[in-house]
Formats: C-alpha cells, sequence, structure tokens
C-alpha cells in the first residue's frame, strides 16, 4: 500500500468512529476497486476505494439503499464520500457461498435453494429506480465476443450480422420484461455471502450489485446457475430453476427466455475474459472461458436462439466449438 493511499484512508476515516483502525488489504477483483477490513475495538468493517475517474461509488451507494430499505441484505453503509471514492460499510464475513460449498458439498442444494428464494423475493417488489435493460444494453455486451474473443482467435467474422442474430433472438423478449424485476446482473456464488455458517435457514449477504438494471428475472438465474467460476450441474440447474417457476410462475416463455439470456450472458463473459487479459493483463480468467463456452453451447441449442446458433455455425470453427472456446493466442 502506497504512502500516498494510506494517508488517504486516515484522511476519509478521521471523520469517522473508525479513526485509528487497524486496516488490512483485501484480495480485489476484476475492477479497479479495492478493498480493506478495519477493525478497531472489537469491530470489524470494509472499506472500498472505487476511485474516480475508472470508477464511481455512487450507483454502488444507490443500490444498497434501494435493497435495505426493500429488505434484502445489502452492506449497511456507515460513511461514504464518493467524490473521492470512498465507501465504509458493514463487514459480512468472510464466508462466500463458493467456498462454504467448496468445503461443505453436502449443503449446496440447500444454499442455492436459499439464493432462488432470495431471487423471489427480490423478484416480487416493485421494480428498482435504475435504468432498464434494453436492447441497446443487450447487445452492446453481447458485441464484446466480436470485439474482443473473435480478433484473439485470428477469427475474421460477420460483425453485423451477428448485431443483426442477437436483434431477432431479443425483439421477442422486451414486452415481457415490463414492467420488469432489479436484476443484480453478477449475481453468483462468488457475490453471496452467507452471514451465519452454517445456519442454511440464515440470510445471504449481497455484494457487487452497482450494476443494477431493471429487466427480465430470467437474468440473475442464469447468473448464479451458470456461474463462470464455478461447476453447477445441470441437474441442480433444472431443480433450481423448477424451484423458481413453482414459486414464480414466470409464464410459457420463460424456458426460452432463460436460454437467450443465458447465450448472451455467456457471450459477453467470454468477451470480458477476453479482454481481461488483452487489455488488463489478467490472464487468470481464461482458465473460465471453457466453462462459459459450454454452457453457451448448451443455450444455442434452444430452438429461441436459432439466428445466433446459425452465425455461430458460420462463423465460429467447429474445432475451436469442440474444444469449448479453443486457446486463446
Amino acid at each position: 500500500m502506497s504512502d500516498a493511499l494510506l494517508d488517504d484512508i486516515h484522511a476519509f476515516l478521521g471523520d469517522t468512529e473508525w479513526e485509528g483502525a487497524e486496516i488490512a488489504p483485501l484480495v480485489g477483483d476484476a475492477s479497479f476497486r479495492r478493498y480493506f477490513r478495519l477493525k478497531l475495538g472489537g469491530k470489524s468493517a470494509m472499506l472500498m476505494h472505487a476511485p474516480p475517474p475508472e470508477e464511481d461509488p455512487r450507483p454502488f451507494l444507490h443500490v444498497a439503499h434501494w435493497l435495505e430499505t426493500s429488505g434484502l441484505r445489502a452492506p449497511h453503509i456507515l460513511s461514504e464520500d464518493a467524490a473521492r471514492g470512498w465507501v465504509l460499510t458493514e463487514d459480512f464475513g468472510d464466508q462466500r457461498m463458493r467456498e462454504w460449498i467448496d468445503d461443505n458439498p453436502g449443503d449446496e442444494r440447500d444454499i442455492y435453494a436459499k439464493a432462488i428464494d432470495t431471487l423471489v423475493q427480490l423478484h416480487r417488489l416493485p421494480p428498482g429506480p435504475f435504468a432498464p435493460y434494453d436492447m441497446a444494453v443487450y447487445l452492446r455486451e453481447a458485441m464484446l465476443l466480436v470485439e474482443w474473443y473473435c480478433p484473439a482467435m485470428g477469427l475474421d467474422v460477420d460483425v453485423e450480422g451477428y448485431r443483426k442474430a442477437w436483434e431477432a433472438v431479443f425483439e421477442p423478449v422486451l414486452p415481457r420484461q415490463t414492467p420488469g424485476v432489479t436484476v443484480l446482473r453478477d449475481y453468483h456464488a462468488e457475490n453471496i455471502m452467507l452471514l451465519e455458517p452454517g445456519k442454511l435457514a440464515g440470510a445471504q449477504g449481497l455484494i457487487d450489485f452497482q450494476d443494477a438494471l431493471v429487466g427480465h428475472p430470467a437474468y440473475d438465474l442464469v447468473s448464479l446457475l451458470q456461474d463462470a467460476r464455478r461447476d453447477v450441474a445441470e441437474d441442480l440447474e433444472c431443480e433450481m430453476l423448477g424451484r423458481y417457476r413453482a414459486a414464480a410462475d414466470p409464464g410459457e416463455h420463460f424456458e426460452a427466455d432463460y436460454a437467450r439470456l443465458g447465450a448472451q450472458r455467456n457471450a459477453k463473459i467470454v468477451g470480458i475474459f477476453t479482454r481481461l487479459w488483452k487489455r488488463d493483463g489478467k490472464a487468470r480468467y481464461l482458465a473460465m472461458i471453457p466453462r462459459v463456452w459450454t454452457a453457451m453451447e448448451r443455450d444455442l441449442a434452444h430452438e429461441a436462439l436459432r439466428p445466433v446458433a446459425d452465425w455461430f455455425a458460420a462463423n465460429i470453427p467447429q474445432e475451436i466449438r469442440d474444444t469449448a472456446g479453443g486457446e486463446i493466442q
């Protein structure tokens, strides 16, 4: 930690009751954000630095306040200075859903069931005061595959045909996401905290939700059940979708829309993981692409994805698809 950063931390904490706390840096994520755990007098708190211009903590604060006032477990905001990128929150601890299941595989089904129930609770609320997940956003995200992955693979592809295929696939989706639900957009096992380890009925804490939009209820289900970071067995995915359908009754087109959103999200992630390597030098994300690609292939097999599936057949060589995305050069 640089002296300048440490001085900034002390300047921010000087206006809070956490002045003089012990400061321990934590491992960051795929963004420019940095995290620190503070300890003082037997208590702990989390400090996030989301420095402008690369980051803006105001969306996080906006969503956190809405989630908390809506009865969901976002971390309580203790203090903030958005202009300088500092946010101090309650500490949810270290027990993420992912590591707990790794260590306690017998709890996997119950923990996923609780995560589904949290989405049901979220989707019963009126949509939050957030921007819409509209066609422009869906297309911008899907285009990341042809903007980053295809060039990295040396592929000369039909970019305009790709865009038109996605437009055709998503045209029937948009009317079905009105008025819509709050979509957290990164709802997966590494962003769900178990606040009462060993007590599976306890609340699950939500983090990394600053990009929330109003969109389709299937999106966060895809994020959870086609997780880029851990394997989710197909039978568990099917069971959890059944649990959601029984509680939420999402309608006759839900299966097709789930496949549409799955293919779109997975195409986006392949592009993002490639960009993280090419632009940001974070090569560790490349190892996750085969898992994402395999899930995308399953989504593309649905009849609702025919235009996009036809594009893949014409533009991505079969030997690349057979090796779950191939080896990026």
